[in-house]
């Protein structure tokens, strides 16, 4: 009996610093769910246009976050976040927005797994209604975000990184991230950016490179620059970016533009957005491809969308939208989440004639 009693102090005695650790933090358990129905629309290989019917889940989460004051003014923080796959079951453990840092008056520094101060562009002319996600995702043309990172693309979260982000200028903040690919041919990703948000006024430009990301001696770049003005009624943007890929023995380019407008309608938020990227250019041979983009005439690409986004409550909303990338002869874009007809050529797609649907949703925060 005494030996008992002698165990349970000394027990007691070695979990109290880990209780009295567990009662500083603030942590936070988060997440949602975005499901949609989905009716979608292109050009197969035999040359028809089924309709494709499909239920998704859309960037759907589970996450845990907490910070711990460390004293004079110093915080850790943490986040692990989790994929769900709402329409299927399943998920990846820590696949998203997943981190330590610190936080202090000077900034915050973090390393772990995450999106780049390139992403941060996205939401000033992008689907910030419908949460820039779904088949209506504003990064099908854009950053060439239908493809991974080995195959050219722009918009995808960086593992092993490390992230600087500045604290609030009066409206200014800027951000700097490297990831490293660990591996022999020493791959790199360097993306930074500078940020504006002050009253009726956003504002961003980035840039980001992949270094021997595709290949040994590549390097892709990538430069973006957004703005926006809220007049009340309605939101207004517009967007410009130039790509640069080191591919078919030479260079291939393009630029893209567009422009936005959110406006409120009724309780919820209507949304609508041109988006255009010209044909592929540069000193690579016809036919050179990286994700969608290729080299030569009929290569150009409009994407055209609109949205309405109506809240239930707080935490709940639907959404309702429509969505076509009318892609030129020889242009091969297509979504860029749940992409349609995925196979084939040279850097993962092949010809996506027009991909288009419609889309009604509902997401839940908890």
């Amino acid at each position: 009996m005494n030996k008992k009693l002698v165990a349970l102090a000394v027990s007691g005695v070695l979990a109290s610093p880990l209780a009295a650790q567990a009662q500083t933090a603030n942590v936070t358990l988060y997440g949602r769910l975005n499901l949609d129905m989905e009716i979608v629309q292109t050009r197969l290989a035999d040359g028809t246009k089924p309709n494709i019917y499909r239920v998704s889940s859309n960037s759907s989460r589970l996450g845990v976050r907490g910070t711990e004051s460390l004293g004079g003014g110093l915080n850790a923080i943490f986040q692990l976040e989790s994929s769900v796959a709402g329409d299927a079951g399943g998920g990846t453990l820590g696949g998203r927005e997943t981190f330590i840092g610190l936080q202090a008056g000077w900034g915050t520094v973090k390393i772990g797994n995450f999106l780049a101060p390139y992403d941060d562009i996205h939401p000033i002319f992008g689907n910030v209604p419908t949460l820039n996600t779904s088949i209506l995702s504003t990064a099908a043309v854009w950053a060439n975000g239908t493809v991974s990172k080995a195959q050219g693309g722009f918009d995808a979260r960086l593992g092993n990184s490390i992230r600087y982000d500045s604290p609030n200028f009066g409206g200014f903040t800027g951000s700097i991230q490297a990831s490293t690919g660990e591996n022999a041919a020493h791959a790199m990703i360097y993306s930074l950016g500078g940020y504006y948000n002050n009253g009726p006024i956003q504002a961003g430009l980035a840039w980001e490179r992949n270094e021997k990301v595709r290949g040994a001696g590549v390097k892709d770049d990538a430069i973006s620059l957004a703005g926006a003005y809220n007049f009340g009624v309605v939101k207004v943007a517009g967007v410009y970016e130039r790509l640069k890929y080191d591919a078919g023995g030479g260079s291939l380019k393009r630029d893209f533009y567009g422009v936005s407008a959110s406006a409120n309608l009724g309780p919820g938020q209507i949304y609508a957005a041109w988006l255009h990227g010209n044909d592929g250019k540069g000193s690579a041979a016809d036919g050179t491809q990286v994700g969608g983009l290729v080299k030569g005439g009929d290569t150009s690409v409009d994407q055209y969308e609109i949205s309405y986004t109506y809240p239930l409550s707080k935490r709940t909303l639907t959404y309702v939208g429509y969505n076509r990338i009318d892609n030129d002869t020889n242009a091969r874009y297509t979504f860029n989440i749940n992409p349609v007809n995925q196979s084939g050529a040279t850097g993962g797609l092949a010809s996506e004639g027009k991909p288009q649907g419609v889309v009604a949703g509902i997401v839940h925060f908890f």
